[in-house]
């Protein structure tokens, strides 16, 4: 048992997220627990001063892929008109009991960060500009499904390939690179910037504009099945940039200025993300299976928090002490989206919200709201 864990230990990758300070390892189940402490929606931080009609409107784009607890809800709020900002706190009000989430680990504070859907240049075909490939799913990744065997990695995303007779880990980054046009995957696209497609992966989709302005949308499909490592936690263990400085636009500052000692910094970095192109028209989609609402959509650990979910949140702006408060819907999840009280703020897509996403790394708290008279979730 002890060496199949080893294997599952090399295979482990924790599904897509922003970059985080440093390499989010996997909890083993049950270390955490959380705690739902019954409140009122006056104790909530400026709840009277929070706009919430936009909140229902998030909630409602949930509710085709909701729990069934959350359906009674979704049917009332369905009845509430477009732009009727009393309605939608009634809604709220009288729909729900708001719970504080409290993790035996943190306790009521944990770490809010923020993550958006980037749009590369490119082009459909490699030219002397666009150079770097935007790989689909390669033929000879499998998944590996050992939960029958080990429970514990019920909720690990395990990937490999054949060596024969053997299942052993899939290329790193660095192995996928140094395969050149001898690696064989579908090629969706080609841009011109490395650091760029870099974070496209690490936020796992985006959108690739073309010369003539049309634009692909490019959606998570696999992962190569190696952990996350941080590259701006790399980058500061070596001296190269200080922690403040290890921002998104940080990072793309210092690739910017070391062309040549970029590749071995991503390569660092042995996950490699793959993509499908998606025809999707209404955009980002989450896990929940719904488009994902800008500055009203949330990633969380579905371990604690249901998808699909009103959760409220009281943080502050990136790099600054200013309020964000928001009534949010859980939409989504991410592999270093891990505890009770820790969630990503989806900004949005674009440069603008890419500049709020890398810069946000904030102390946040967060309540639950759950359908009155039901029983808080337990946790998995």
């Amino acid at each position: 048992m002890s060496r199949l864990l080893s294997v599952v230990a090399i295979l482990w990758m924790a599904a897509c997220t922003q970059l985080p300070e440093k390499p989010v390892p996997p909890k083993p189940p049950g270390q955490e627990r959380a705690q739902y402490i019954q409140t009122t929606f006056a104790a909530l931080p400026d709840w009277e001063r929070t706009r919430l009609e936009p909140s229902l409107r998030a909630f409602l784009s949930g509710c085709a892929r909701a729990p069934a607890v959350l359906l009674g809800p979704c049917g009332t709020a369905t009845t509430i008109a477009i732009g009727d900002e009393a309605g939608a706190r009634r809604f709220f009000e009288t729909t729900f009991t708001p719970y504080a989430l409290v993790s035996t680990e943190s306790g009521d504070t944990g770490t809010i960060t923020g993550y958006y859907e980037p749009v590369l240049r490119g082009s459909r075909v490699r030219d002397a500009v666009n150079r770097f490939p935007i790989y689909g799913v390669p033929d000879d990744l499998v998944a590996v499904d050992l939960a029958s065997v080990v429970p514990e990695t019920r909720n690990l995303r395990l990937r490999g390939r054949v060596d024969g007779r053997r299942v052993v880990p899939y290329y790193t980054r660095a192995e996928i690179e140094s395969r050149g046009e001898t690696f064989k995957a579908p090629i969706l696209g080609w841009t011109s910037d490395p650091i760029e497609l870099f974070f496209l992966q690490i936020q796992c989709s985006g959108q690739l504009e073309l010369e003539n302005g049309d634009r692909i949308r490019l959606a998570f499909a696999d992962q190569n099945g190696h952990p996350y490592r941080s590259l701006g936690r790399y980058l500061v263990d070596r001296g190269e940039m200080t922690l403040d400085q290890a921002s998104m636009q940080g990072i793309k500052s210092w690739a910017a200025a070391n062309p040549a000692k970029l590749q071995d910094a991503l390569n660092v970095n042995a996950s490699y993300v793959f993509f499908r192109e998606s025809f999707d028209s209404r955009g980002v989609v989450g896990a929940l299976g719904v488009p994902l609402v800008p500055q009203y959509s949330l990633a969380v650990d579905r371990r604690f928090i249901p998808l699909g979910a009103p959760v409220f949140l009281a943080t502050t702006f990136p790099l600054s002490s200013e309020p964000l408060i928001r009534l949010a819907a859980a939409h989504d999840t991410g592999g270093a989206i891990r505890g009770v009280v820790r969630a990503d703020f989806f900004w949005g897509t674009g440069a603008d919200a890419g500049t709020l996403a890398g810069r946000m790394r904030q102390s946040g708290k967060m309540w639950l709201l759950w359908p009155r008279g039901e029983a808080p979730p337990k946790a998995d």
